[in-house]
């Protein structure tokens, strides 16, 4: 009787660290449309897993996570416009997300530049 109190109380205690662990999850990046974790140790074997919501727990469930990104896509009549986080030193506020990398597709041109774009291009 003794060991299945026992036993009980490890289990009950593995689900509230388990439930803590969840709720505390973050990920480098505030979610954007997608969240992209890349698993693996080298670019041969590289897994890329995306997650449409849920992100923080997504990778919580990965056990060999080596990247992660996320984007924000603007498309307009002549261009298509991704903006991202990235580990660089400028960023702004773009439609209330933080953003510090900028990524302009057009038809013959791609332009890039951090934090944004800024004037015409």
């Amino acid at each position: 009787m003794r060991f299945l109190k026992l036993a009980a109380l490890a289990v009950s205690s593995l689900c509230v660290f388990a439930a803590i662990a969840a709720f505390n999850a973050t990920t480098c990046f505030a979610e954007g449309e997608s969240y992209t974790f890349f698993c693996g140790d080298t670019s041969k074997n590289c897994r890329i897993v995306t997650a449409e919501r849920g992100a923080a727990v997504c990778g919580l469930l990965l056990d060999d996570v080596c990247g992660e990104s996320t984007t924000y896509c603007e498309e307009l009549s002549d261009s298509v416009n991704l903006y991202c986080s990235a580990d660089l030193p400028y960023s702004v506020t773009l439609y209330g997300e933080e953003v510090n990398l900028h990524i302009c597709i057009k038809q013959d041109s791609v332009t890039v530049a951090s934090p944004i774009i800024f004037g015409g291009y």
